[in-house]
C-alpha cells in the first residue's frame, strides 16, 4: 500500500513541476484562448427551425401536451392547429 501511495506522490510530483515549466508565453496562449470571443454572428432567417419542425410533428401526431402552444403564439405566422 505505501509502495502505491509513493508512486502517486512521484507522479503527482512530476505532473506538477511539467506545469511550472511551461513558459510564460504558452500560459498567455492559453488564456487568450480562454478569454470569450469579442464578436458574435448571427444570422437572420425567415423561417423559424422550431416552428417548422414542431408543424411537422403536428402533422403527423397529435401532441399530448401544448407545451410550444406559447412559442408558436410568439411568431408571426397564422398557425392553425390540426386537432
Amino acid at each position: 500500500m505505501s509502495e502505491d501511495r509513493e508512486k502517486l506522490e512521484k507522479e503527482l510530483s512530476e505532473l506538477l513541476g511539467d506545469a511550472e515549466e511551461r513558459t510564460e508565453e504558452e500560459r498567455q496562449e492559453e488564456t487568450r484562448k480562454s478569454l470569450p470571443h469579442k464578436y458574435e454572428i448571427r444570422i437572420q432567417t425567415e423561417l423559424d427551425p422550431i416552428v417548422e419542425e414542431t408543424l411537422k410533428y403536428r402533422s403527423m401526431a397529435k401532441e399530448i401536451d401544448g407545451r410550444y402552444d406559447e412559442y408558436l403564439k410568439k411568431t408571426a405566422r397564422d398557425i392553425k392547429s390540426p386537432e
